[in-house]
């Protein structure tokens, strides 16, 4: 460990976040021989529950049929390599930058954002993934990451800025990643087709989802270099915009690509009027939030933690009669 951290500081840029310059842990830990402390991070998000649960969450279309349409898991591994490459061009700390990128959206909702927005409609206290990913890896899983590791994860969306530039790199890549994945989900689904990209962004960004990366990828390391913060250029970031705003005209409110939220927002209240009425049906480990903070917040840890499939599975054994038969 302490060669690695000898290594950061040689092969890193002056504004990169270093190992040994870590602002610690809520609670001290014994420091491992093998890992700096956010390569140790990484792996502790990596080993998670709640990162395998990601593999079963939507990240755009509600069960699409077909193999090939993101899921939150594969969202945040591409969200992960965007950003790595960007830390890596800059002189970055690429472990912490992992770290980040794979923790982002752990507190993220089944069924997406319409998950999201049905409990932010419930709780009293309204819900946001990227405080909700914090409050997982803080309590729920009790991961005792790293400042700088928490802060990047809370400030990866919203007018926050993390801290650190790896943190700030999360940001930009986590638009880069989905603006561009979700066009070419939406393009396999027959939501858009290639003549409806605005031309105004392709000119600009490149025609195929490979060439839009590279070029903002490229962009955000060339108007990054020798500036000390994370940025892109302004050309570029006009037409990333141009796309952002293409997508939710096109995609995002879509009743064809939507068409199933309204029903997964319904069943997502449906399960919180219910748990909230029955606290005795929650897990064993959400008891303790029970008692501490009451049964709205314990109830919005469970769902929010849920899968699609454990969603449905839970709404079908609550609210769905079953058949039987005389034996």
């Amino acid at each position: 460990r302490e060669q690695l951290e000898a290594r950061e500081h040689d092969i890193l840029s002056p504004w990169a976040t270093f190992a040994d310059e870590s602002a610690g842990r809520e609670q001290e830990m014994q420091p491992c021989p093998y890992r700096t402390c956010f390569q140790r991070d990484r792996d502790r998000i990596l080993h998670s529950k709640a990162f395998r649960r990601l593999s079963n969450k939507t990240q755009v279309f509600i069960s699409p049929e077909g193999d090939h349409y993101r899921a939150r898991l594969t969202h945040t591994l591409e969200v992960a390599q965007i950003a790595r490459t960007i830390a890596r061009a800059l002189g970055l700390n690429e472990d912490l930058t992992e770290a980040i990128a794979l923790g982002h959206d752990l507190g993220h909702t089944p069924f997406g954002h319409a998950g999201e927005s049905a409990l932010d409609e419930v709780c009293p206290q309204g819900f946001r993934h990227n405080e909700q990913s914090l409050r997982l890896v803080d309590l729920l899983e009790g991961l005792n990451l790293t400042r700088e590791v928490r802060g990047g994860i809370v400030c990866h969306t919203g007018s926050r800025k993390a801290a650190t530039p790896e943190g700030r790199i999360i940001h930009f890549a986590d638009r880069i990643a989905y603006i561009n994945h979700d066009i070419e989900d939406a393009l396999r689904g027959g939501i858009i087709y290639p003549i409806d990209i605005p031309l105004e962004a392709s000119s600009v960004l490149g025609f195929t989802h490979g060439v839009r990366i590279d070029t903002l990828v490229q962009d955000a390391i060339r108007a990054s270099e020798g500036q000390q913060e994370i940025r892109q250029s302004p050309e570029v970031g006009e037409a990333m915009q141009t796309l952002k705003e293409f997508m939710f005209e096109s995609v995002y409110t879509n009743p064809l690509a939507k068409g199933e939220e309204g029903k997964a927002e319904d069943m997502i209240c449906l399960l919180f009027d219910y748990y909230a009425k029955h606290t005795d049906k929650l897990p064993p480990e959400y008891q303790d939030i029970l008692v501490r903070e009451g049964a709205q917040r314990a109830v919005v840890d469970y769902i929010a933690g849920m899968t699609d499939p454990f969603a449905v599975e839970r709404f079908k054994e609550l609210f769905i009669p079953m058949g039987w038969t005389v034996k």
